[in-house]
């Protein structure tokens, strides 16, 4: 038990981090010896993103901070530009909070900045996600966080092998499974029918039917090719003319050429079949996961999430080449005849049974328990070396 109350500032930067993030934002909101402290940032403040904070407070979250660090242009170097001004701003926003630790979730470059501001402020960082392998740059940016993190709370076991293999003491490394697991096991599959006639736009959509669920973000390693990838995974869910609920990319290099390519197609073709949103509140999101007939596409939470429950998965091109996934997946290269047949034989088959690599769904309070009594440190060294 901690002597005083710790605040623990929560940083959020896109979607997908809320959606993993929340069920420990809401165990540190009813633990007493915590202050739960949440800063948005990135594209959860963005419009065209669905303005995911909005989301955030319906919740019953109070922003405590907004950090506006995104760059427009989606190529390299505005990422890299964004980094640069994110540690700025986050700079200046933990000097106005001041918190006694900050949290972190996954591999994205806004968190990368968020990292590298608290780590100089001599702020404990507390990490989640970290040690998994992927593709993209995500792969250097989780890593990178790693080694400015005090506190791990890796998803797997192979993760948190990985972390320690790295140099991180192992009595600050504990594998406590993936947050999103502790609701998504209990979620039921209820949704308004009429849901995707009031929630974004392009064919009918009844979730009370059959449907595909497709996210694809770019590679940014593989700068330049979005459009012909994009296009062939266009051409093969055309083919199939599915009813399916597809959400825009990230905001990553290569996203506005993935974004022009479904409009163009919306442009020039029926698309019936095609409907497009901005973005689901957490719960909506899974909830159509865990419905969906297939899930196609590059999203980790695909990999992640789906093990929960079960989910027939067609993982497209190199995004999450190297990450653990259960048995529910296949991957295939974006071409189309690879995906139509992927697609086809994962819908054939089915549900799989659940699995338990990302967890038991008893991730957030393993979390909580280990930050009440983290006894904070500022001096990093690799292990291997400081126990010679």
């Amino acid at each position: 038990m901690v002597e005083s109350v710790r605040r623990v500032c929560a940083v959020l930067v896109d979607r997908a981090n809320y959606g993993r993030m929340h069920p420990v934002m809401r165990a540190i909101q009813l633990d007493p010896d915590l202050e739960l402290l949440t800063v948005c940032a990135g594209t959860m403040l963005l419009e065209r993103f669905g303005q995911a904070e909005k989301i955030v407070s319906a919740d019953g979250f109070k922003i405590d901070g907004r950090v506006f660090l995104e760059v427009e242009g989606s190529i390299p170097a505005t990422m890299a530009k964004s980094i640069g001004l994110g540690v700025i701003e986050f700079s200046t926003e933990f000097q106005r909070l001041q918190p006694d630790m900050v949290l972190l979730i996954g591999d994205r470059y806004e968190a990368l900045a968020a990292a590298i501001a608290a780590a100089y402020m001599n702020i404990p960082l507390a990490h989640i996600q970290g040690g998994e392998v992927s593709g993209s740059i995500d792969e250097s940016a989780r890593h990178a966080i790693t080694k400015f993190a005090h506190l791990h709370f890796p998803s797997t076991k192979r993760s948190a092998e990985f972390i320690t293999r790295m140099g991180e003491r192992p009595d600050t490394v504990f594998n406590v499974g993936c947050p999103s697991g502790d609701y998504i096991r209990s979620l039921d599959t209820s949704l308004p029918a009429d849901l995707f006639a009031k929630t974004g736009v392009g064919g009918p959509l009844s979730a009370d039917n059959p449907f595909f669920l497709v996210i694809y973000h770019p590679v940014t390693t593989h700068f330049g090719s979005e459009r012909q990838q994009i296009q062939q995974l266009i051409d093969a869910l055309a083919e199939l003319a599915q009813p399916t609920l597809w959400i825009w990319p990230n905001i990553d290099a290569g996203a506005d050429d993935i974004s022009k390519a479904l409009r163009t197609y919306r442009e020039h073709n029926r698309a019936d079949w095609l409907h497009l949103v901005k973005n689901l509140d957490p719960i909506t999101f899974q909830k159509c996961l865990k419905k969906t007939i297939c899930a196609i596409g590059n999203s980790s939470s695909f990999i992640r999430d789906s093990t929960f429950s079960g989910t027939p998965v067609v993982l497209v091109g190199a995004r999450q080449t190297g990450r653990e996934h259960g048995g529910n997946l296949i991957a295939v290269p974006p071409q189309k005849r690879s995906i139509m047949d992927a697609i086809r034989s994962q819908v054939a088959h089915g549900r799989y049974p659940i699995s338990n690599l990302y967890g038991d769904g008893e991730a957030s309070m393993r979390m909580i328990e280990k930050i009440k009594s983290f006894e904070p440190y500022r001096q990093k060294m690799l292990h291997y070396v400081s126990e010679n």
